[in-house]
């Protein structure tokens, strides 16, 4: 693990008016998050960070005081990504990381406050702010998770995401990528880095990765490998690399192990994808910061809830578990961890900003599987979601508050997914026993907005 130097004397004028433009700018804000937390709402992972960016620019930067950092992005996978990394590399060192999920600029800068004596930082970001928090941190890795349409009114094509990625790391050419080489766009990404780590991580949700995002041309696939159609400009070919870390059913290998034996892997969460998640994890804890392989499996094993994704709550007669998903790929993966022997399935959906006020994307995922279960669609664009039901021939009803639509399913387990903040809402109401998500919303609605931001302090 390295460190780099400092941008300029800590006793030089300006350094010394910067510093103590950071020292208003975090007193202002620990005021805030207390306050926040005071009143009810909210945990203060985004309100004390917006204060201190507003009062000190160079806040970020100078919390992050040259510490050794990775920072996470992708369109989905993140928030796990980053918990089971930061529980990776505390088994060698202290860590900051914003674990709520709140992971543009304000988030960010509220995890620095929080961690000011940690020896790493772990941070996820969003995948437009990479450039801008990288320039500030400096970090010395980045993972890569995969790339897809997420939020169209926010940060349009993903082609754009993918060039505003690589953009980043020319810029940061000394930084270790972790990338998975199973997402086309992501290698595209990572292709000419000059220290990439290749993850064999699995690339499930296949609906951007029909074309070349360098060449235009169509992408073929033969098995687990996949190549451009047409030759890039200089006569090569555009193709999967060779995976330096791989992951099974049976475990993982790694190209720089003796024993070709894939090493057995137990998580606690759900789903082929956590298990692409963790790998990445793995590799970065072990690749860039030293860990030990064995020490950072059994770290990564023991994360069982991320910012109550996954998690379980009892409500009457009810046990509740809870699916977060946001987009056609995170809505895919989602569907295939529900128990269809649930007695009841909630699916609620809302058009926020944060979630994207645009939900063409319904038409995406392929809800004809559950032609077998009987559905209640939910939210505040719940009709948008029965309609895209009827076409898939599933029965369901119209319920639009969540926790009424739990409420009228036969006792016993039942499975939500709501996308980011439906599943906010519910989650806070059901914590506190509310009869309807409605009142969650309220109180979420009269916090201080960020418009771009998911803040998830659930």
């Amino acid at each position: 693990m390295t460190k780099s130097s400092a941008s300029s004397s800590p006793s030089s004028p300006v350094s010394i008016v910067s510093r103590a433009r950071t020292r208003v700018a975090t007193t202002v804000a620990r005021l805030a998050t207390v306050a926040s937390r005071a009143t009810g709402r909210g945990a203060g992972g985004m309100i004390g960070g917006l204060l201190a960016d507003k009062i000190d620019p160079n806040v970020m930067h100078n919390l992050a005081d040259d510490r050794p950092a990775v920072l996470v992005t992708g369109t989905n996978g993140k928030s796990t990504t980053t918990r089971m990394l930061a529980n990776a590399l505390r088994s060698e060192y202290s860590v900051a990381t914003n674990e709520g999920g709140d992971n543009m600029d304000a988030g960010i800068i509220s995890a620095l406050l929080a961690g000011r004596h940690a020896e790493v930082l772990a941070l996820e970001v969003d995948e437009l702010h990479v450039p801008q928090v990288a320039d500030k941190i400096n970090p010395q890795a980045l993972v890569l998770l995969n790339l897809s349409r997420d939020q169209l009114d926010r940060v349009g094509e993903i082609n754009k995401i993918e060039r505003t990625l690589r953009g980043a790391i020319t810029a940061h050419p000394d930084m270790t990528v972790i990338a998975n080489c199973d997402d086309v766009l992501i290698t595209s990404v990572a292709y000419d880095a000059p220290n990439v780590v290749w993850v064999a991580a699995g690339g499930g949700w296949l609906g951007e990765s029909t074309t070349c995002p360098r060449t235009g041309g169509a992408i073929v696939r033969d098995g687990e490998h996949w190549y451009a159609a047409k030759k890039l400009a200089d006569g090569s070919t555009f193709e999967r690399p060779t995976p330096d870390w791989t992951i099974t059913d049976e475990g993982i290998t790694r190209s720089s192990s003796l024993d070709d034996a894939a090493h057995p892997m137990n998580l606690a969460l759900p789903g082929r994808a956590n298990r692409g998640n963790a790998t990445q994890a793995i590799a970065a804890a072990v690749e860039a910061f030293g860990v030990g392989f064995e020490q950072a499996v059994s770290a990564t094993e023991q994360v069982d809830d991320v910012a109550g994704r996954y998690s379980t709550i009892t409500r009457g007669e009810h046990e509740i578990r809870l699916l977060l998903a946001k987009n056609p790929a995170g809505w895919q993966e989602a569907l295939s961890m529900v128990d269809r022997s649930a007695e009841g399935l909630v699916i609620a959906v809302n058009g926020q900003v944060a979630d994207g006020e645009d939900l063409s994307w319904l038409w995406d995922v392929t809800f004809e599987d559950f032609a077998e279960q009987s559905v209640k669609a939910s939210g505040e664009r719940g009709t948008d979601l029965a309609v895209r039901l009827v076409y898939a021939d599933i029965s369901h009803e119209l319920i639009a508050d969540p926790v009424k639509a739990i409420d009228a399913c036969p006792a016993g387990r039942i499975e939500v997914l709501a996308n980011y903040t439906a599943f906010r809402d519910l989650k806070k109401a059901l914590e506190r026993g509310d009869s309807s998500a409605s009142q969650a919303a309220q109180v979420q609605n009269s916090a201080p907005k960020n418009s771009t931001a998911r803040s998830e302090e659930a």
